[in-house]
């Protein structure tokens, strides 16, 4: 007797082929039947008139945290997302010491926007070996997890203070190295590190990793090629000059691994197409010379929600911004008030890269309101900053400050960066085609005040797929689900094909989407918010057989499989994701 039946529902296998009407049998967590099934089972789920799907595959997360608090993984598994991937960007939370968290907390509260009260008293920092942490997440968690190891961790544990400010020596090197080693042995995903001028630490300063030189790069990902089933991870500069290229490229070629970065935006810029394939020439540069570079791609323009109290974003501006957000708030309030020190503030703005996504960050006039937090400035919320410049006769940087200092620094601010319509979806349509890409770029477990790209599956349904027609319903899950699978080598998932873990989405192809963002105020110790979209059209969600989400809410069964290198992975080949069928699961 099976243990669940899907029935009559519209099966897109992953493969991008059309789909087929049939039946799903699932027994012991895995499919064992696929189109007409009449073997009895002990649960059915009626799925006609839906799409019977993989569960889909989110390539970058921040949930080495939030698994502690919200083992469910939410908003994620309302989004029929089944598997994630998490320890990116340098800022995993394993290996770790005591020493060490005392600094990685607030580096992640910082960079990361993980509220540090919540990381202190919601996260129980009982382990320091990377195995005691996967360890601890057996049994517990709502969706299938694997992490990657971080840089910055591994190079403060090893380096203490020094971390920030100093290259490694060879002594320091060979440390990292072995910690790294231990690290991948006991299931570690991979390496991931950072050098995106965004990424500051607790004291403003950049993280660890940003202080590391080229060799050190290298060495580490030697060390990744030496493990089954493992990957790489890098930030890179946002100048994607020629130094980048090669750092990347070497990076790979050391590692012996495809390497993803994160994030390839595409926003509402007249020169928007030139800017992407401009980015994406790294990839070129990296095949030509035996390296393998990958995008990963945001499906929407990111709303982003920013404040001058913690700054993040504002302290990658040029200039005095890279300073301001060192200082403690008083005295941080205190220049914000003085007029020269605004001139300063807007002249250094002004000389942004225009060739950057950073030009929006600095067209304050353009800055919409999001949210305010005195009940006597809500009527400005939905209004810009150069329109309530106009009105008081000031500059914008004038009306930015004025609102922000009567809020002791707390008010919510969105740059304009456009990309809504339908031109700007044919571009990223080219772009999810294209085999130098993946799409993700989620970010969910992090930014909770800041980003909600974390609802990146629906987006694609619901935009990419339904509104604009840019990409196929195939297509479009192919590209969520065997295609990720196959980049990290997942065994056994990111298809509905006999003998795989069934991971599973069922919805609704005329309804699928996001809801609208808004706060939500269920994070550990109470005086923070968490940016939220509920899921739309999302009938049933299944991880390894077991249903997680029935009719939108949660069945409180938590079955996920915590994902181990060599064990629930393989290594995949430099050109995994040029090849057609990809190699990964060719032989499947």
């Amino acid at each position: 007797m099976l243990d669940l039946k899907i029935s009559g529902g519209t099966i897109v296998d992953g493969t991008g082929a059309p789909g087929f009407t049939g039946d799903v049998g699932i027994r012991d967590g895995r499919i064992v039947a696929i189109g007409k099934v009449d073997e009895a089972a002990r649960e059915s789920i009626d799925a006609t008139g839906r799409i019977v799907a993989p569960g889909f595959v989110d390539v970058h997360t921040h949930y080495d945290a939030q698994v502690f608090w919200d083992p469910k993984l939410s908003p994620s598994c309302y989004h029929g997302v089944t598997t994630v991937v998490g320890g990116f960007c340098g800022f995993s939370i394993a290996p770790i010491t005591p020493a060490a968290a005392d600094y990685i907390k607030p580096m992640l509260a910082r960079v990361e926007g993980m509220p540090l009260d919540t990381l202190d008293k919601a996260v129980p920092w009982n382990w320091e070996s990377f195995g005691e942490y996967l360890g601890l997440l057996d049994g517990k968690i709502g969706l299938n997890a694997g992490f990657f190891a971080g840089h910055s961790p591994i190079r403060r544990i090893v380096m203490g203070e020094r971390a920030v400010g100093e290259k490694a020596t060879p002594e320091d090197l060979e440390k990292m190295k072995a910690l790294l080693d231990a690290s991948l042995s006991q299931g570690a995903l991979g390496f991931s590190t950072t050098v995106a001028p965004t990424h500051n630490d607790g004291d403003g300063n950049p993280v660890p990793s940003r202080w590391a030189d080229h060799d050190e790069f290298c060495e580490l990902a030697r060390v990744v090629s030496r493990h089954e089933g493992t990957g790489l991870e890098f930030l890179p500069d946002v100048k994607f000059d020629e130094n980048t290229a090669k750092l990347l490229t070497d990076f790979s070629i050391a590692g012996q691994r495809p390497v993803n970065w994160n994030v390839l935006i595409v926003t509402g810029r007249p020169d928007a197409a030139e800017m992407a394939e401009h980015q994406l020439s790294i990839s070129n540069y990296a095949r030509e010379r035996g390296g393998e570079i990958i995008a990963l791609t945001v499906p929407v323009t990111p709303d982003v929600f920013m404040n001058l109290r913690t700054g993040f974003v504002f302290d990658a501006l040029p200039g005095i911004w890279r300073e301001v957000f060192k200082w403690p708030v008083e005295q941080r309030i205190e220049k914000f008030r003085d007029p020269a020190f605004r001139k300063q503030l807007a002249a250094d703005a002004a000389t942004v890269d225009q060739a950057t996504l950073m030009k929006a960050i600095g067209a304050f006039e353009a800055y919409l309101i999001m949210g305010t937090h005195k009940e006597e400035n809500k009527h400005l919320v939905g209004r810009r900053i150069g329109e309530i410049a106009r009105e008081r006769g000031v500059e914008p940087i004038d009306a930015l400050l004025d609102l922000a200092l009567d809020e002791d620094l707390n008010t919510l601010f969105r740059p304009e960066h456009g990309g809504h319509d339908r031109k700007t979806f044919e571009i990223r349509g080219k772009l999810w085609a294209d085999d130098r890409t993946l799409i993700g770029a989620s970010d969910a477990g992090a930014h909770l005040d800041l980003i909600d790209t974390f609802a990146f599956s629906t987006n694609v349904l619901q935009l990419g797929v339904r509104e604009h027609k840019v990409i196929s319903l195939e297509q479009a899950i192919h590209k969520m689900t065997q295609r990720p699978a196959a980049y990290f080598g997942l065994i056994d998932r990111g298809l509905i094909a006999n003998g795989y873990h069934a991971d599973i989405v069922v919805f609704d192809a005329a309804t699928v989407g996001r809801g609208p963002t808004y706060y939500r105020y269920d994070i550990p110790g109470g005086s923070d918010f968490r940016l939220y979209a509920d899921a739309q059209g999302i009938d049933h969600v299944i991880v390894n057989g077991t249903e997680i989400v029935r009719k939108g809410e949660h069945t409180g069964k938590l079955p996920g499989t915590v994902l181990r290198s060599g064990k629930d992975t393989r290594t995949v080949a430099m050109n995994v994701m040029q090849d057609k069928i990809p190699e990964a699961v060719a032989a499947e």
